[in-house]
């Protein structure tokens, strides 16, 4: 039997057709922002190759490596990159350069699963820094200065500091402070802001990591500007940074045939951002706050405006926090029945990620979202918030001594105390709760288990019972 249908195409088609509003990267939302030019409406005119004139991603000497100096003077970088696989490439380059085997790094533990990865690519020990928590929200946010300040007292030999600014949800923190105190210790400080290739902009966007001093900064252009998905920027302003050896790496961890499609989505994402003039940005503002106000009457939601335990709020970042019995994922799933996609939901929020361009139809989204949410009665929520994590912690055993222990499968609830085989990692965000190699407490079990009570989704499990490390004592047996 010959099979001829295309279930991807088809499913990816019928999305489109009924993705009546598209509040999800990539940025450029369905290629909205792209612009009305024939290379634009046919990207497969821009599939070429290494052949002559168009130059080699991992040898840039022409039109590559103009379009990439390009991008690092918008940024005010000393060398940008062109990633192709990703912030997750981008993380991972970063690290194997700065990190070496069996070196402690401070991680911020509200990470993307890419960073952990990593710190096991590297064989290097993570200490992790726990966030703190917005209590109106209940989303991790960032670290503070006191914690860094405790880490270097506790352990001298650190070799990379590796935090995560904003977070998932547009929260920014103040970096300047933290990054001046590791530097005078020669130490680098590797940034992971995905979420912000917008921030170059200004005010009243965040600054970025790398105007706050930072040593390489990687940011998913994808995520809020039109390039393409998998397009991602690496930004080095630093003579801490081996470069060459930051270059290697990432001829090792890249494809040895680069799309030269997303990279060109990349060349056009910096044209785009830098011709946005004062006026553009003014009237993008604008637009968001009237779907703002028209949201905020809307009975059923609280839109969130700040948050207590961030110092920058991306104005591209919405999040709308359910006023009724509804769960965030509840609340999502209601939301994509009339055609309204968002990014991502949690127990208690959706987050809408909005595009760098006027919004359009607001009267007709405000008026769909309150009609849809109408016949849910108004309820007093209270947020719980999960200190999971002590300030300060280390896992139990290393990604090398996981590989020399036997592990067995074990229920969730009779976990506690274990040592995990596993990550355990809720998706979206793709930020682990359980880390391989970490001591089970009963808290975490606790917040997984309220996870899958309002509806979330992990990746590769379905939490019944997850992989643990033997004891030696049932080894001998």
């Amino acid at each position: 039997m010959r099979h001829l249908h295309t279930p991807l195409i088809d499913k990816l088609r019928e999305h489109y057709d009924k993705a009546e509003f598209s509040f999800h990267v990539p940025g450029h939302k369905f290629g909205k922002l792209m612009p009305s030019k024939d290379w634009a409406h046919n990207l497969l005119t821009l599939d070429a190759t290494e052949l002559t004139g168009l130059d080699d991603l991992h040898d840039a000497t022409d039109v590559i490596k103009e379009a990439q100096a390009l991008t690092a003077s918008f940024y005010g970088a000393d060398k940008s990159y062109f990633l192709i696989n990703g912030t997750t490439v981008g993380n991972l380059a970063m690290i194997l350069t700065t990190c070496k085997p069996d070196a402690k790094v401070l991680v911020q533990r509200n990470c993307h699963k890419s960073i952990m990865n990593g710190i096991q690519l590297a064989g290097a020990r993570p200490v992790m820094l726990s966030p703190e928590m917005d209590r109106e929200t209940g989303i991790a946010t960032g670290i503070t200065l006191d914690q860094v300040k405790e880490a270097f007292l506790h352990d001298q030999h650190i070799d990379a500091v590796i935090l995560t600014n904003p977070n998932y949800y547009g929260m920014t923190k103040d970096l300047r402070d933290i990054i001046s105190f590791i530097h005078k210790r020669n130490v680098p400080v590797l940034i992971d802001e995905a979420h912000g290739a917008h921030f170059s902009i200004g005010t009243p966007f965040p600054p970025s990591s790398l105007s706050m001093g930072a040593d390489i900064v990687v940011q998913s252009a994808h995520k809020t500007l039109p390039a393409m998905t998998m397009a991602s920027f690496l930004h080095v302003k630093t003579e801490r940074i081996d470069v060459e050896l930051l270059e290697e790496n990432l001829q090792i961890l890249q494809s040895s045939s680069p799309s030269y499609v997303l990279m060109a989505s990349l060349d056009y994402a910096r044209s785009y951002i830098e011709s946005l003039e004062e006026q553009d940005i003014k009237h993008i503002l604008e637009r968001i706050e009237i779907v703002k106000q028209r949201l905020n009457r809307i009975p059923q939601i609280k839109v969130i405006q700040h948050t207590n335990e961030s110092d920058w709020f991306d104005p591209l970042k919405l999040i709308i926090q359910s006023k009724t019995s509804l769960s965030g994922f509840e609340m999502q799933a209601i939301f994509e029945e009339e055609g309204i996609y968002s990014e991502l939901a949690d127990p208690y929020n959706v987050l809408f990620i909005f595009p760098l361009a006027p919004l359009e139809r607001i009267e007709e989204l405000a008026s769909l979202i309150a009609h849809t949410l109408s016949s849910y009665e108004t309820v007093e929520r209270e947020i719980v918030t999960f200190d999971r994590f002590p300030s300060i912690t280390e896992l139990a055993l290393t990604d090398k001594e996981l590989k020399a222990s036997k592990t067995k499968k074990c229920p969730l609830e009779e976990a506690v105390d274990e040592i995990s085989a596993e990550t355990i990692v809720p998706y979206p965000p793709g930020i682990p709760i359980i880390m391989k190699g970490e001591k089970i407490t009963e808290s975490h079990v606790k917040y997984c288990h309220f996870l899958l009570q309002k509806g979330a989704r992990f990746q590769g499990t379905d939490l019944k019972d997850i992989h643990v490390v033997e004891t030696q004592q049932e080894t001998r047996r």
